[in-house]
């Protein structure tokens, strides 16, 4: 445990080489944020729009404007950036320069102003299967059903027809303002820039206007400040990955963390444990989810785990338990989406896939354990770490002749005191030598009396009486 202590400060100061707090340094009150969003719309790509919408209202942005130029991507990535765009409380604004393409159109939708290039083009989000086939009938009405009313109410949200936003994915919707048919059925509906800005009862039919450039944009919607551009990161990928593995990670860190405990004379397990905890808060923090305050949470969770051990040696558990909670709570807060301006204490629906994530590493970590307690003590591999530990002063039959062990008759039943803490192996003391000894697997402390169970050869495994 105290190479894991000793690697973990180190792995974690990386993070501090990370592009987030950049973003949030450049953004000044009232500026006007601008995020471009372009290419397939994918995971890596929410990231970084959360993480430039939350930079955006911890600094006091005047606005957000997504410029815009995509042919679509994958559905459950845009309802993710669909519902960063829904809550947050800074207006934003689209700016299509060329395409708004199938996903990206119900991204625009989201926004609360859309504004388009004098060429360009938004609509024809018909869900379909990555190989661009049309889905089975069952799964297409099952899929156009959810994303109708998705699309309805963030549509509606954000001032836009609801309608429009409904024949953008369903051929059969048919689109019609008082006595004019806009959009007649059997065809998507794609809309140009000219047609997107027609006036239709005082109203336009979907975009405010035309502009040349997001600087245009600015001028015609008279958004004050800065245009300061967040750029995105090839860390986003990464943090993708992290944040998508992150109980696979939290598993091996805690699996590596306890083959720390059970075999202190090898110092890789702590290296690796040390490592995963360290990838699992910097993806989180790249993914905008986590601060230094988690990292800190479980850094002082580890040295009261440490000081339990080191100091109290089981005497008491208090300052073990409150360690251990305070890591299993900075793991779940570093998964928690939290926007800033939100309420301290997380919801229910923040807290369903943190929960979810923690307590499925939490029992697969348990599983594992258990098996490694039981036949981790009889490999050769264990074996030869086991006894790996400092001699204290005094006689130690370690180095004796064999016949002097044998005269000793240390066999099952004989009791002694353990001369060190056994974790779980150590030195004992019978008849006023120290011999080394190794418990199945329990932690016991100095001076507890202690039983010999099995003799093999010289290797005396012992437990607590």
């Amino acid at each position: 445990m105290r190479i894991l202590f000793r690697w973990l400060p180190l792995v974690l100061g990386l993070v501090a080489l990370t592009p987030p707090a950049h973003a949030r340094d450049i953004v000044r009150n009232g500026d006007t944020v601008v995020v471009a969003l372009s290419g397939e719309i994918s995971p890596p790509l929410h990231l970084f729009l959360r993480r430039a919408i939350k930079a955006a209202e911890s600094a006091g942005a005047g606005a957000i404007v997504i410029e815009m130029d995509t042919y679509g991507g994958r559905l459950d990535s845009a309802s993710d950036i669909v519902g960063a765009l829904n809550r947050t409380t800074i207006p934003t604004y689209t700016f299509i320069n060329t395409n708004a393409g199938s996903a990206g159109s119900l991204i625009a939708l989201a926004t609360r102003h859309i504004y388009m290039s004098p060429v360009s083009a938004i609509g024809a989000a018909a869900p379909v299967l990555s190989t661009g086939a049309d889905l089975p009938a069952t799964e297409k009405e099952k899929t156009l059903s959810y994303w109708s009313a998705l699309v309805r109410n963030s549509a509606t949200r954000n001032g836009h027809n609801p309608d429009i936003g409904e024949a953008f994915m369903d051929k059969e919707k048919e689109v019609k303002i008082g006595d004019r048919v806009v959009h007649a059925k059997g065809t998507l509906l794609t809309l140009n820039a000219q047609e997107a800005t027609e006036q239709i009862n005082g109203k336009p039919l979907l975009a405010d206007g035309l502009a040349d450039s997001v600087a245009d944009l600015a001028k015609k919607a008279g958004l004050k400040g800065d245009l300061v551009a967040i750029e995105p990161s090839g860390f986003e990928r990464l943090a993708f990955w992290i944040t998508a593995l992150a109980p696979l990670i939290l598993l091996l860190g805690i699996i590596c963390a306890y083959l720390e405990f059970k075999m202190p004379g090898v110092s890789m397990p702590g290296i690796i444990a040390a490592i995963c905890f360290a990838l699992f808060f910097a993806g989180h923090y790249l993914a905008g989810l986590a601060g230094w305050e988690v990292v800190a949470l479980f850094v002082l969770g580890v040295v009261l785990v440490l000081i339990e051990i080191l100091f109290f040696a089981h005497s008491t558990i208090v300052v073990g338990v409150i360690g251990v909670f305070l890591m299993l709570g900075s793991l779940l807060w570093a998964m928690i989406d939290r926007y800033p301006g939100e309420t301290f204490f997380p919801t229910g629906d923040m807290l369903a896939i943190p929960l979810r994530n923690l307590f499925l590493s939490l029992v697969a970590a348990t599983v594992v354990i258990m098996v490694l307690a039981r036949y981790l003590p009889k490999t050769n591999l264990y074996r030869r770490f086991a006894l790996m530990t400092t001699n204290p002063p005094g006689p130690s039959l370690a180095g004796v002749p064999r016949e002097f062990a044998t005269a000793l008759d240390l066999a099952p039943g004989m009791q002694g005191t353990a001369q060190t803490i056994l974790r779980p192996s150590g030195k004992g003391r019978f008849a006023d030598h120290v011999v080394d000894v190794v418990t199945e697997g329990e932690f016991i402390s100095a001076d507890t009396p202690i039983t010999v169970v099995q003799k093999d050869g010289m290797r005396v495994v012992v437990k607590a009486r």
